[in-house]
């Protein structure tokens, strides 16, 4: 196939990744452009492609739920970042959670095999329009571009905060103040808990309330996103959120004691080493010395060393429903698309998705075709659905979850088979589109 013009791709994270894969799989010239390691967002640490900044968890791997049916899709639609996530898996449950170091080099190694593919490593800036472009530079947009963006949109972006949260060492976690388990014995026990006793939880939380935290910029307003609130923020909703949320300790018995503690931290591997453990839903705004000093009330984490303290980055995402067809292509511009965490979208698997379908939709473009969406009985398809559609309020971030979905016909079905029909339902969907626009 002669092509007298490469597609460029703007940003090296999942989406981008994920798109070049699509367009290279179909015989297409991929450039692919990556700021790093000339310059890093103020939470990207490695060289890598593909970096996981915030959890090395891509969420649940159950195939009825809406995460792990996302995820299914997309390994039937020969995602690399899935392929990439089941090569370099580490133990979590129910969850599927990555080696993020082999992650990366998994992906940035497939993408350099083929000889369509071009890396260049420096901030990009400018978008041609004679160029199809893809933009997928995530959350965390450089200024120089997202202004160029915001001249092409004609108006200005909307923003949430996200944090991030600490890794620790794992030889200075005291183990015999913590025990393995999994909740209600689901699984593997792969997570390490950290009991806390009433008393415990509320010093804990006093010091959540009252620890110095670092302050946004006087000119932005703050946006939590609600599915990744910060624990501080947590922790002043009321004296029991925590213990209902990420500090949960229903199902989760102490060996040691028989009982279930008031409350538990849970930790989960980050990597496949068991070197470094992440601690489950604690992001935070507080500064690092707080965290140390904080974080440390936690009785198995009293000698606790942090190979990362968590942090606050603004997230940074357009008025899709406005500027967007479903094809991910500028309704104005239509040799520009957009992909990823930068379309309203949340999560790791989520951004993969759109920068999947994004170099699906490119790769139609340039051969003359178009695709039509994906049915809205499927995950992918409901995303899609979600971030282009107007909404009823103002237009904010989702995760996927069933809600998203085409509503299910009938009354009254019950919870569990609901997800079972949502899923059954999906991949029939999915088959016949992919069937009639041969997509292989």
């Amino acid at each position: 196939m002669h092509e007298k013009k490469p597609v460029i791709i703007i940003g090296g994270g999942l989406a981008g990744c994920e798109a070049a894969w699509q367009l290279l799989r179909r015989g297409h010239h991929v450039r692919l452009h990556e700021m790093k390691p000339q310059k890093y967002s103020p939470a990207h640490k490695m060289e890598s492609l593909a970096e996981l900044v915030c959890s090395n968890s891509l969420k649940s791997n159950n195939h009825e739920s809406a995460p792990g049916l996302l995820k299914d899709e997309m390994r039937q639609l020969n995602s690399l970042i899935l392929s990439a996530a089941d090569a370099t898996c580490v133990a979590a449950g129910s969850a599927l959670a990555v080696d993020r170091a082999k992650f990366s080099k998994y992906i940035e190694e497939k993408l350099n095999s083929d000889n369509n593919f071009t890396l260049i490593r420096g901030e990009h800036s400018e978008i041609h329009e004679e160029y199809q472009t893809i933009i997928a530079t995530g959350p965390l947009t450089s200024d120089t571009l997202a202004d160029r963006i915001a001249e092409i949109l004609g108006r200005s972006y909307l923003y949430f905060y996200d944090a991030i949260a600490p890794i620790i060492d794992a030889d200075s976690i005291d183990i015999e103040k913590a025990y393995w388990a999994s909740r209600y014995d689901k699984g593997t026990p792969d997570y390490l808990n950290c009991p806390l006793t009433k008393e415990e939880y509320h010093i804990f939380r006093n010091e959540l309330l009252s620890g110095e935290k670092i302050a946004p910029r006087p000119f932005e307003e703050i946006h939590h996103f609600e599915g990744c609130l910060p624990i501080e923020t947590l922790a002043s909703r009321g004296e029991k959120t925590m213990a209902f949320g990420p500090m949960k300790p229903v199902g989760l018995i102490n060996p040691k004691t028989g009982k279930i503690p008031y409350s538990c931290v849970q930790l989960r591997r980050e990597n496949s080493a068991g070197t470094l453990f992440n601690m489950v839903g604690f992001q935070t705004k507080l500064t690092w010395p707080e965290q140390k000093r904080i974080f440390r009330l936690i009785p198995a984490l009293e000698h606790a060393e942090f190979a990362r303290y968590g942090s606050i980055h603004r997230n940074t995402y357009i008025d899709s429903p406005t500027h967007l067809n479903k094809s991910l292509q500028l309704k104005t511009r239509p040799n520009i698309f957009f992909a990823g965490q930068i379309t309203g979208v949340e999560g790791y698997v989520e951004s993969a998705s759109m920068g999947l379908l994004a170099g699906l939709n490119g790769a139609f473009l340039r051969e003359g075709k178009q695709l039509p969406p994906p049915p809205e009985e499927t995950a992918i398809g409901a995303l899609i659905n979600y971030i282009t559609a107007k909404p009823r309020t103002f237009f904010q971030p989702m995760n996927i979850n069933f809600g998203l979905l085409k509503p299910l016909e009938g009354k009254k079905i019950k919870k569990d088979d609901k997800k079972r029909l949502y899923v059954s339902r999906a991949k029939q969907a999915l088959d016949k589109w992919m069937k009639c626009e041969m997509i292989l």
